[in-house]
């Protein structure tokens, strides 16, 4: 039978009042067998790749997804107090980023599934739709100090997109979904600030009535409506106060007039980079109503006019490098999907609702733990650095020429031939 890692095991140990005692057992093994799978990760294939195939019944692993009580909501709420409490600093704002993906079907019986638009496609492959199941993803973006810094991020939290039809008009939207997913993280530590960034799909109404310590910041539409703060009250004035104030132009136009100023920008890899901004604060009343954003226009430094994006925040007190720095770290999600399809979530071919409903669920929190368990165990318990040595002195000559000087210095002198004197013989 398959042994769980002692590294691993420890991990895992924070995860277990989320079952039962078989159930975590069960869970234990699966999670060994996900990250040890060689071909399909399938339900069967993770219990193969465990050592468990004719030691266990299949129909153990396959009812672990089916009717085994256990939720992936407190699973990843479980994990994340985890990684927040290693990866994040005490006091330092938690950054969450937002986004959906869609994992390919086959069969008309599977729960959930529908045709949907697969962003994954490219442009050119003709046919941007596909059959299966699209999930909301909320992950947790943090810089990891033994990739030098590099931003990455940690799926945590999922919900099953299921479109409107005329049976079921009431399902909430992609936006309305991750909000429900947000509310949760925020309940939870409800005395830290909070970062959302997501891309302009997830700019609506969902986000209206955040706490005054959780930001959005996202991409704006090119016809986005702005209007001008509301002015204030003036004493004596009758009727109930504007929510907003006169209608701004379009960003194109605003553009032309605008004055650009150069700023640098560190991106997610470290590396930095030049553009050319314009901010001002007004108010996106669609998707924010009468919270005031700050909206950046960002140009290329090899261009002279228009804008190439425009960006909005909630946080209106950020400066514009580090909004922008804050929404480029967005991307790390679309990395974090990659990487779970490469790494077989979503292999598995299930059809019953709470199966489906989990099994996507588990492969990503397999993927957070199994891709990251030896980083979260050493920076757990990293010992203190010892301070570097001093370089040994550089030698003036190489040791590669050292054989050739030997040789020249083995060489005789030339011995120098006597005057000769003219005329003598």
């Amino acid at each position: 039978m398959c042994q769980v890692p002692s590294s691993l095991a420890g991990l895992l140990s924070l995860l277990a009042p989320c079952f039962t005692q078989p159930t975590f057992q069960t869970f234990s093994m699966l999670v060994v067998g996900f990250a040890g799978r060689v071909r399909d990760c399938t339900v069967t294939g993770m219990l193969q790749a465990a050592g468990l195939a004719g030691v266990w019944h299949h129909s153990r692993a396959h009812d672990f997804f089916a009717r085994s009580r256990w939720d992936p909501d407190e699973l990843g709420l479980r994990l994340l107090d985890f990684l927040v409490s290693v990866f994040v600093k005490p006091g330092a704002p938690i950054r969450l980023a937002v986004d959906d993906t869609l994992f390919g079907r086959s069969g008309r019986r599977v729960w959930g599934a529908h045709y949907l638009h697969d962003g994954a496609q490219p442009e050119g492959s003709g046919r941007r739709t596909r059959w299966g199941n699209c999930w909301v993803v909320v992950v947790l973006v943090v810089q990891l100090d033994c990739l030098g810094g590099r931003t990455v991020a940690l799926p945590i939290l999922f919900r099953l997109f299921r479109p409107k039809d005329a049976d079921n008009g009431d399902r909430p939207s992609q936006p309305e979904l991750a909000r429900g997913l947000i509310d949760m993280v925020v309940k939870r530590f409800a005395t830290r600030i909070v970062q959302i960034v997501a891309d302009g799909a997830y700019a609506s109404k969902a986000w209206r009535g955040l706490p005054a310590h959780v930001t959005v910041t996202t991409r704006m539409r090119a016809n986005a409506a702005l209007h001008k703060l509301p002015a204030p009250r003036r004493p004596g004035q009758q009727g109930r106060t504007p929510l907003k104030g006169a209608k701004l132009p379009s960003l194109a136009e605003i553009a032309k007039t605008a004055i650009f100023t150069a700023v640098t920008i560190t991106g997610p890899d470290g590396r930095s980079r030049s553009a050319h901004v314009h901010e001002f604060v007004c108010l996106w009343y669609t998707p924010f109503r009468t919270q005031a954003v700050k909206v950046i226009l960002i140009r290329n430094p090899g261009r002279s006019e228009g804008f190439d994006v425009a960006l909005a925040s909630t946080d209106t007190d950020a400066d514009a490098p580090e909004l922008i720095a804050r929404y480029d770290s967005r991307w790390t999600i679309e990395t974090a999907h990659q990487q779970a399809k490469a790494h077989g979530v979503g292999q598995a071919r299930n059809r019953a609702q709470n199966a489906v409903k989990r099994t996507v669920p588990f492969g990503f929190l397999c993927q957070t733990i199994t891709d990251h368990h030896r980083r979260l165990v050493r920076t757990a318990r990293r010992p203190p650095s010892r301070p570097r040595r001093p370089p040994p002195p550089r030698p003036l000559v190489p040791p590669q020429d050292h054989d050739q000087l030997r040789r020249h210095a083995r060489r005789p002198t030339p011995r120098p031939h006597p005057p000769r004197v003219l005329g003598s013989r």
